[in-house]
């Protein structure tokens, strides 16, 4: 029986007369190689065998038919967040048409999700990345400029350099949400923030400090994990304060029906002591007692413009900055003026 053995880097590097760690730069598409050089290795890795598939893609410039997404959060998130499920919804209804696929990959940092890209760039696994939780001076964004993949960021405005992105106006909703609140005589209100760090929880929080001081009302912010457990310890604390908030706006939906749960097990009338209002609203918002007061974002739409948008980047139009369908307030009954203000 006649063995195959296995091509390695070592073997591209003896032929190419190259170290190895320079060899796996090239085929890793890190930096440290100039272009002509990634070509060659790139070249004599197809003639040697070397991942035969990757590097014929690589050396061809066939698109691979796929859009990548890397997730930096726990795996849970999919399970227990309706946003994701919406979001991709929304891609894979605009990218069918194409027969395009989305990889999806969920990993554990943002350091693993920077290897990923460089990862799938080298492989030419795909036509292009979906760029999601941006973050001030995001160094995803340069990695994704120096490797010119192509690209679309989810959030904005700003913060992304030169890639483009698709966004809602987080901020401009947050003033109307607490607006709303203060005409019904709301003044102490406190806010269950997602993550700390996002863009998205940034212009949230900045927006909900400057309307609550233009409106000379007490307010506080705590940030979590965007999870049902944090959501219902942050809550519970809140409510055991000497001055509890007589309303609470959440970030998600699955935080705001955990604060329904804790205000029951506490005690306290939704709406009539505390009003709770939800971001994004969603079927959970609809069917806990009372039914949420939510900020509705359609999520699905903007799933297809992130979508589309990446699919016109590839056909090479011009692809600028795009605003989704702005947001509106569903009001329900768990809001309401209070008892004791």
């Amino acid at each position: 029986m006649r063995v195959t053995k296995r091509v390695t880097i070592a073997d591209i590097a003896e032929k190419a007369g190259l170290s190895k760690g320079a060899v796996s730069y090239a085929l890793n598409g890190q930096p440290g190689v100039s272009e002509s050089t990634r070509q060659r290795v790139l070249r004599m890795a197809l003639e040697l065998g070397w991942h035969p598939n990757s590097a014929a893609k690589a050396l061809s410039g066939a698109r691979s038919g796929a859009f990548g997404l890397v997730m930096a959060r726990s795996p849970e998130t999919l399970g227990i967040e309706p946003f994701f499920m919406k979001l991709i919804s929304g891609m894979e209804a605009a990218m069918a048409a194409s027969q395009t696929a989305l990889l999806l990959q969920v990993v554990a940092d943002h350091d693993t999700e920077i290897a990923t890209y460089r990862r799938w760039w080298a492989e030419r696994r795909v036509d292009g990345v979906i760029l999601i939780d941006l973050r001030r001076d995001d160094r995803r964004v340069a990695v994704l400029e120096e490797l010119r993949l192509p690209a679309i960021v989810v959030g904005g405005p700003g913060h992304h350099g030169g890639l483009p992105g698709v966004w809602i106006d987080d901020a401009g909703v947050m003033v109307v949400v607490i607006e709303y609140l203060a005409a019904l005589r709301h003044r102490r209100i406190a806010r269950v923030a997602g993550v700390a760090g996002m863009l998205h929880t940034e212009l949230r929080t900045q927006a909900f400090d400057e309307v609550s001081a233009r409106l000379g009302l007490e307010s506080t912010t705590v940030t979590t994990d965007y999870t049902p457990d944090q959501g219902a310890q942050v809550t519970r604390r809140l409510l055991s304060s000497a001055n509890p908030p007589t309303a609470i706006v959440y970030d998600n939906d699955v935080m705001a029906v955990a604060g329904v749960s804790v205000a029951h097990e506490m005690g306290v009338d939704v709406p009539g002591e505390l009003s709770i209002m939800a971001w994004d609203d969603s079927v959970l918002c609809e069917i806990v007692h009372p039914p949420l007061t939510a900020v509705d974002r359609d999520i699905t739409a903007y799933g297809r413009h992130v979508a589309e948008h990446l699919l016109a980047l590839l056909d090479g139009q011009q692809v600028t900055d795009f605003e989704s369908q702005p947001p509106r307030l569903v009001v329900r009954g768990s809001t309401a003026r209070p008892v004791n203000p």
